[in-house]
């Protein structure tokens, strides 16, 4: 089996999983990059706000379990080593890079992107990129870069319902070990913040409570915890 190229110090989080990942409206890019990890070669550019890195390092897992050759750049970690942390990525049959309007503006950043991508379609590697925003709103140091960010299948990471994130707090919860009812879910939904980033934060602020007080998720207990 092959294994996953990471620069020092970057660790794949052990839930980022397509298991662990409530897809919603997002079904779609999750069969798309299903396929580009285990057998298909092709390019992804996906852009929102939260579930990115998640699907990446599912991605980069995946691909693993099938013995390809991953390599996973998340470039918010890396910017400051500069554009040299993207060469040597010839071979790799599965490429993930993270955040790329962290240095798309950046003329040698630019470069660097611009020819990993033509490295990438020239050897029939998967190339899956990543960032907050749409191309066509990114700030990039060479137009060419944002054509080449669209030479594949471009796809917005959709918004979650209310019932899809009860459901992603409860496979977080789960992968966890702790048990949360649907309720407490609701209750959390209703009277915390509602970016499911925040919400996953507040999981994690939970969990450690309940371990320490050693109690279930209870609404009572949420609101003890929480002074909610």
């Amino acid at each position: 089996m092959q294994g996953v190229q990471l620069p020092l110090g970057i660790q794949l989080r052990d839930d980022a999983r397509f298991d662990d990942y409530q897809s919603g409206d997002n079904s779609e890019l999750v069969n798309r990059l299903q396929a580009l990890a285990q057998a298909e070669s092709g390019q992804v550019f996906m852009h929102g706000s939260f579930g990115k890195t998640h699907l990446l390092q599912a991605v980069c897992k995946l691909a693993m379990t099938s013995g390809r050759a991953v390599a996973y750049l998340p470039l918010t970690d890396l910017k400051a080593l500069g554009p040299e942390v993207l060469e040597g990525m010839a071979g790799r049959s599965v490429l993930c890079i993270d955040d790329v309007h962290e240095v798309a503006a950046d003329a040698e950043w630019a470069l660097a992107l611009m020819r990993l991508c033509d490295v990438a379609r020239t050897e029939n590697s998967s190339l899956i990129m990543s960032s907050i925003m749409p191309a066509t709103d990114m700030t990039v140091a060479i137009p060419d870069l944002a054509t080449r960010m669209g030479w594949g299948a471009v796809y917005p990471i959709k918004p979650l319902s209310d019932d899809d994130k009860v459901k992603a707090l409860r496979l977080r919860a789960e992968a966890r070990g702790l048990e949360m009812p649907n309720e407490v879910g609701r209750y959390l939904l209703s009277r915390s913040a509602r970016d499911l980033s925040a919400l996953m934060d507040t999981l994690t602020h939970l969990d450690l409570a309940s371990l320490a007080a050693k109690r279930r998720l209870t609404i009572p207990f949420v609101k003890d915890v929480m002074d909610l």
